[in-house]
């Protein structure tokens, strides 16, 4: 008899017979695998080393700022000395002026001028010839003041003229409004240190008839009343007041051959044109008439000159 197991072993051995290639390329898988591992971590340590290098460089860049428990916070490094700056001058203030405008009297100027009793009938018809000038003037406080008179068309120029002058001399003023303010009553007016000129006065208070007065023809100029008062005719005493009537120097004050004086004569005004003291009062002649403007030089309007004629005139009101 034939024995049959070692053929039936070494039929199970060949039931599973040995394969060399795929042992061969399982074992290339691996080690691709483990390439690609290996590469994919060089990778990602050198993306590491190159990130680390950019945050250093943009820290270097960017100029670090001190936090509160660092060493910078507590020891700050000084900071450079800046390099001085040239300083340039500064511009100058533009110097004030006069700035004077020469307006008609609107219908509602007008309205409350006769409303107020500044014209009536009998007062001269100065209507259309009456101008309203605006301009700068400097007060008992120093300061820059915005002002009103009311005057005679062919006497403004003369008046920014004079007014300029004062200005610049730095003559000071204590108001100027029109004498609609005070209802046209000359004594409030005077009380409250006004600087005025057009006013018909009331039959109580002019010191001339109608037509013929400087003030209603707008031809005449009152300054500073407190400093430079006047004898009311009627009461014979100083108004508003005696307290400043001595004629020695003092702010607001005019004096015979004094600046405003000058200004006013040189252009041909008189000053206290009427037989009593009237220190504020300047007026281009009386009868009033119109103005043509200076009539003699500067030397030739002496003190004696204004005397005489307030000496030959009525009273000028």
């Amino acid at each position: 008899m034939t024995s049959h197991a070692p053929e039936t072993g070494h039929t199970r051995t060949a039931a599973r017979p040995h394969h060399p290639h795929r042992a061969t390329a399982s074992s290339t898988r691996m080690r691709r695998l483990k390439l690609t591992l290996g590469g994919v971590a060089l990778l990602s340590t050198t993306a590491l080393l190159v990130s680390g290098c950019s945050s250093s460089s943009a820290s270097e860049d960017a100029p670090s700022t001190p936090t509160a428990g660092t060493s910078e916070a507590t020891s700050p490094s000084p900071s450079p000395t800046p390099s001085p700056t040239p300083t340039s001058s500064p511009t100058p203030s533009p110097t004030p002026s006069l700035e004077a405008a020469v307006k008609e009297i609107t219908g509602a100027q007008w309205s409350r001028m006769v409303a107020a009793g500044l014209w009536r009938k009998g007062c001269p018809d100065v209507r259309d010839q009456l101008r309203r000038v605006e301009m700068n003037y400097l007060g008992f406080d120093g300061k820059v003041h915005r002002g009103v008179v009311v005057v005679n068309a062919d006497v403004t120029a003369s008046v920014i003229r004079i007014f300029t002058r004062l200005f610049e001399e730095g003559f000071p003023i204590r108001r100027m409004e029109p004498m609609e303010v005070y209802d046209g009553d000359l004594n409030a007016s005077l009380a409250a240190d006004n600087t005025s000129a057009f006013n018909c006065r009331r039959p109580d208070q002019i010191n001339a008839p109608f037509r013929e007065s400087p003030h209603a023809n707008g031809r005449a100029i009152d300054i500073n009343p407190r400093e430079n008062p006047w004898i009311n005719l009627r009461t014979k005493k100083w108004s508003p007041s005696a307290e400043y009537a001595e004629r020695t120097k003092g702010k607001g004050k005019i004096l015979e051959g004094g600046l405003v004086w000058q200004a006013f004569t040189e252009e041909g005004w008189v000053w206290q044109d009427i037989k009593v003291p009237d220190y504020m009062h300047f007026d281009t002649g009386y009868p009033s008439v119109p103005f043509k403007g200076p009539t003699a030089s500067p030397s030739a309007a002496s003190p004696s000159t204004a005397g005489s004629t307030a000496g030959q005139s009525a009273p000028a009101g």
